[in-house]
């Protein structure tokens, strides 16, 4: 029976990222199967302490985050929770030995979001860590099934590949990060001068973390390639409407990429896949 409890708690992992990605969803189902209730154990956890802090405006944030925090470390130890989002993560953490600096950084990057910080250079490149670039981090741990020398080999590109996403989100939600939770990631700007000169110089730097993941992407084992690639394609995608948009409207509107886009893109990465040329 305790088999049927586990079942359930990676099915609520798995609901939990079907019903807030889309494309992370879809890039899963193309993982192959051994990696894909583990890749849901983590997106469940993430997306939780994320939402703590973005949406639960009515509540206690803190105290809930905290609970949270003290939650996750409980059900590491005891390995066991009846948290079904926590259960299955404490399992991956196990499993897959995932570091506890990279659970201490995530949760610190998140208490970081309940009060409105101005990011300087040092603060923006440890926010991006902390909630992007350590996630990377930890898949990357599932992915190489215990191989640390892979790990070590890909970790900088897995870094890149968080980073990319995360930034990316920053322009896409730079009108209700501002406009409703006081928030500016991106270092020295001025959101009442925020210009096509500043947004220029935010995708050069975007722009090469896209570059350096690719490379990590296409050396990743076959099983894992093509759920991350299509991930990466996606974002790619997202990406460019963004830099085809002016400064002035990214801050009118959140731009994003049509279901049938998304459809269409996972079809061509399916189709490569099958032919071996990622």
């Amino acid at each position: 029976m305790f088999e049927l409890f586990e079942k359930s708690t990676f099915g609520c992992s798995k609901l939990v990222t079907e019903l807030y990605s889309t494309s992370f969803s879809m890039g899963i189902k193309t993982l192959a199967k051994r990696f894909r209730e583990p890749i849901y154990g983590i997106y469940g956890f993430v997306r939780f302490a994320d939402e703590i802090v973005d949406t639960f405006h009515e509540f206690d944030k803190k105290y809930l985050l905290d609970k949270f925090k003290a939650d996750t470390y409980e059900a590491i130890k005891m390995g066991i929770s009846l948290n079904p989002i926590l259960h299955s993560f404490q399992k991956i953490v196990h499993e897959y030995k995932i570091e506890h600096e990279l659970i201490d950084a995530f949760l610190y990057s998140m208490e970081m979001d309940l009060g409105k910080v101005i990011y300087d250079d040092s603060k923006y490149k440890e926010y991006i860590y902390g909630s992007a670039e350590v996630v990377g981090l930890m898949c990357l741990k599932v992915f190489v099934e215990g191989n640390q020398e892979e790990y070590e080999k890909l970790k900088g590109d897995a870094r890149s590949l968080g980073a990319a996403f995360q930034k990316v989100n920053f322009l896409r939600d730079i009108k209700s990060d501002f406009q409703e939770r006081g928030r500016v990631y991106f270092p020295q700007i001025d959101m009442s001068r925020f210009s096509a000169v500043s947004k220029k110089e935010i995708e050069k730097d975007i722009q090469k973390d896209f570059d350096d993941a690719l490379r990590g992407i296409l050396n990743l084992p076959v099983g894992a390639r093509s759920g991350v690639y299509l991930a990466y394609v996606y974002y790619l995608k997202l990406f460019k409407r963004i830099k085809n948009t002016s400064a002035e409207k990214i801050q009118e509107q959140r731009i994003r990429v049509p279901d049938f886009v998304k459809f269409t893109l996972l079809a061509k990465t399916l189709v490569k896949g099958s032919l071996g040329v990622l």
